[in-house]
C-alpha cells in the first residue's frame, strides 16, 4: 500500500506545486492576520489598562453570599458623576445603575435607583443611596446597594459624564428616541420630540437635564435609561464592530473617565464582552427600582420613597437568575 502511493504521487509532484504554495500563502496570510488581530486586541487591552483607574477595596469584605442558585449570573454596579475624582469620599453619585446579566447572557437587565432613595446606609443608619460614596466611598456606596437586594456585587464602574462626550463623538454620534420636547437648562440646546441625533456635548445636556421636566429626576433617569440604549445600540451595531479605528477612538476616549474594580482589567472586561457578543441594543430591558414617590424624611430631607415590597421580588428574583420570570410577571412592564 506505501509502494502505491509513493508511486502515484511521485509523478503528480510538479503538478501539486501551485497548489501547495497556494496553501502557503494562505497560511502565511493567515498567521500574519492573527499577529495583527494580536497586536490590535493587545493595545486594546493596554490602552484600557493604561487609562481606567483601579479602585482598590471597591468591593466590600463582608459583601453578602452569592446564592447558588445565582448560577454564572452577574451584578455590575454602573455610578455616574460629575467629579473629576470620581473614587473620591468627597464625590457624590449622580447616578445608579444595577446592570444584572443572567448566566445565560441573552439580555441584560438594567435598574436605575433614584438618587434621593431612602436606604440603609450600612453603619450611618438610612439616608439617601447617593449619600453613600461621600460618607464612605465605593465600598460604601456598594454595600449601599447590596443591603438594599441582599446580594453581591461582582464589579463597580465609576464614569465621569464628560466621558460621554468624547465615546459620543468617537462614535460618530448615538441617535436616541427623545419622547417629549425639551430644551436645556445648561446650555443652548432643544431636543424636539422623536429621533434626535447626539453628538458628544449634546449627549451630556440630554443626561444631565432635569428642571425642564415636571417630575425633575424621574425623567432625568429615563433620558439617562433611553441615551444608555442608544449607546449600546451604536457600539454594537456591524458598523462600528467591524471597524477596528472606530473600536480604538471608542476604547481609548472612555477609559481615562472609567475606574474600576481591581478585578475589572482588561482580560476581565474582554471575557465580559465576549460573552455578551450575542446582545443587542433591543434585547435591553430598563427600569427603574420601583419607588412609591417622593416624601420626606424625619429629619425634613426630600427623599424617594423605596417599594419594599417590590424591591424583595426583585431581590429574590437576581438571587434566583429568574429576571425573565419577575418580568413575565409583570408583563414586561418593569
Amino acid at each position: 500500500m506505501t509502494q502505491y502511493f509513493e508511486d502515484y504521487e511521485q509523478p503528480a509532484r510538479r503538478r501539486r506545486r501551485p497548489v501547495r504554495a497556494f496553501l502557503t500563502a494562505v497560511l502565511v496570510l493567515f498567521l500574519l492576520a492573527a499577529l495583527v488581530a494580536g497586536g490590535y486586541l493587545w493595545s486594546l487591552a493596554r490602552s484600557f489598562n493604561n487609562g481606567t483607574t483601579t479602585i482598590e477595596n471597591a468591593l466590600p469584605a463582608d459583601s453578602p453570599a452569592k446564592d447558588p442558585a445565582a448560577g454564572n449570573s452577574q451584578n455590575i454596579l454602573l455610578i455616574g458623576t460629575d467629579s473629576r475624582d470620581p473614587g473620591s469620599e468627597a464625590s457624590r453619585s449622580d447616578t445608579m445603575m444595577l446592570v444584572h446579566l443572567p448566566g445565560d447572557r441573552s439580555t441584560a437587565y438594567v435598574m436605575s435607583i433614584m438618587r434621593d432613595t431612602w436606604t440603609e446606609i450600612p453603619g450611618y443608619g438610612e439616608g439617601k443611596i447617593n449619600s453613600a460614596m461621600a460618607r464612605g466611598g465605593v465600598p460604601l456606596a456598594v454595600g449601599a446597594v447590596q443591603t438594599l437586594l441582599d446580594a453581591p456585587i461582582d464589579h463597580v464602574a465609576i464614569v465621569d459624564f464628560e466621558g460621554f462626550s468624547g465615546l459620543t463623538d468617537a462614535l460618530g454620534g448615538v441617535e436616541v428616541n427623545n419622547p417629549a420636547a425639551f430644551s436645556s437648562s445648561i446650555a443652548d440646546d432643544h431636543f424636539p420630540a422623536g429621533a434626535v441625533s447626539l453628538d458628544g456635548d449634546s449627549a451630556l445636556n440630554f443626561v444631565r437635564e432635569r428642571y425642564a421636566f415636571a417630575d425633575g429626576d424621574y425623567q432625568r433617569v429615563r433620558n439617562q435609561q433611553i441615551f444608555l440604549s442608544g449607546l449600546v445600540s451604536q457600539v454594537l451595531s456591524r458598523e462600528t464592530l467591524l471597524n477596528p479605528v472606530k473600536v480604538s477612538r471608542a476604547v481609548s476616549e472612555i477609559s481615562p473617565y472609567l475606574s474600576v474594580d481591581e478585578e475589572l482589567d482588561a482580560a476581565a472586561a474582554g471575557k465580559l464582552a465576549f460573552s455578551l457578543r450575542g446582545l443587542r441594543g433591543n434585547d435591553l430591558t430598563m427600569f427603574t427600582l420601583p419607588t412609591l414617590g417622593a416624601g420626606t424624611s424625619s429629619d425634613g430631607q426630600s427623599i424617594v420613597i423605596k417599594d419594599e415590597t417590590a424591591i424583595a421580588e426583585i431581590a429574590e428574583a437576581v438571587d434566583n437568575d429568574d429576571m425573565a420570570g419577575y418580568a413575565a410577571a409583570h408583563n414586561g412592564g418593569i
